[in-house]
């Protein structure tokens, strides 16, 4: 699989009332074509505004990039206009916002909504773009599309409101669908639903996917790698086996730690990661994850960790990778996982 989009050391701040919040610290990531990546962390680890960046959703101000490239087919989407970014925007690589009622005009009907990216980018006609809505309609599993068409948003439950979103962001059949939280506000039935239509739209349209979540049960469903965010950095990133099975950073086995197994035959308490998040307003020079780390040297308080090299593809920014660190290993029994 060739690269399809590279993110390097992208740096986005905003400015409040209170001062600079430092939300995304060289964050450093690429998806294959085809491929589906997850970006996992705690709310506020900067998942959301990494991939706002890349779609040109920051607000500036208050918002701003304060460095970084975002590479989409070798364009830095970071260096070109809002024109031609709306060009991009919605063609080449659509969104699945987390609130489809948010995200969708409640004055306008469903079809339009659809039918509007289609005559934009694609130079359909109306009649042309009114058949390929209701056609997408039927193909992310909405009954009598035909009807739907005309309807609004509030005759719509949540999970068919979802599945409007998608189809509006594969409307131009977009190498790259991002997906922010796309399942939190389901039933575990229509969140499964979703995932089964997102993996089959992957499968018969080759479209890469990058999914935001804190959901680590989806990422075991739909994910190739994971790259693992607190703080505003990628502390961790492997494929989905490496970060199941052989992490290594402190912060993943909490993360990984907090999951019910539910094939256990003996009640297990689940462990939570203690402590607050970091201050973003003036970020501790070494690892931010230390304050509540169990593992903590007095290194990783005043140094950064680097990248250590587990193996191909699996980094892990931690001073205990370091050969001169005591070795410390974490058996993990990750739920649905031999």
């Amino acid at each position: 699989m060739d690269q399809l989009l590279k993110v390097e050391d992208l740096q986005v701040s905003f400015k409040t009332y209170g001062g600079e919040v430092q939300a995304v610290r060289n964050v450093s990531f690429d998806v294959k074509r085809g491929e589906a990546i997850a970006i996992v962390g705690e709310s506020g680890s900067g998942k959301s505004v990494t991939v706002q960046s890349i779609m040109g959703l920051i607000p500036i101000p208050p918002g701003k990039i304060q460095n970084g490239k975002v590479l989409f087919e070798n364009q830095d989407l970071l260096a070109i206009s809002k024109k031609e970014m709306q060009k991009i925007r919605g063609s080449k690589i659509g969104m699945v916002f987390q609130d489809p009622m948010t995200s969708l005009n409640p004055t306008m009907k469903i079809g339009k909504q659809i039918a509007e990216g289609l005559i934009r980018h694609q130079k359909l006609s109306k009649q042309e773009a009114k058949k390929k809505a209701i056609e997408l309609l039927t193909m992310v599993g909405i009954p009598n599309a035909d009807k739907r068409y005309d309807q609004y948003p509030h005759e719509f439950s949540g999970g068919m409101r979802q599945r409007v979103g998608i189809a509006i962001a594969l409307a131009c059949n977009p190498q790259l669908l991002i997906a922010d939280e796309p399942t939190t506000a389901l039933d575990v039935t229509i969140q499964a639903q979703i995932l089964d239509l997102m993996r089959d739209l992957q499968r018969t349209m080759n479209t890469a996917i990058i999914l935001i979540t804190h959901d680590l049960g989806v990422v075991a469903e739909m994910a190739q790698r994971v790259v693992v965010m607190y703080g505003g950095m990628v502390v961790e990133t492997g494929s989905v086996y490496d970060i199941f099975d052989r992490p290594k950073h402190p912060y993943t086995w909490g993360l990984l730690e907090s999951i019910p197994n539910l094939d256990s035959e003996t009640k297990e308490r689940l462990v939570p990661i203690e402590g607050s998040p970091p201050d973003l307003f003036s970020p501790s020079k070494g690892c931010p994850f230390a304050p509540r780390c169990p593992y903590a040297m007095e290194v990783c308080v005043e140094n950064m960790p680097g990248e250590y090299k587990i193996a191909d593809n699996h980094i892990a920014r931690c001073w205990l990778n370091d050969e001169r660190a005591p070795k410390k290993t974490k058996q993990l029994v990750v739920a649905g996982r031999d």
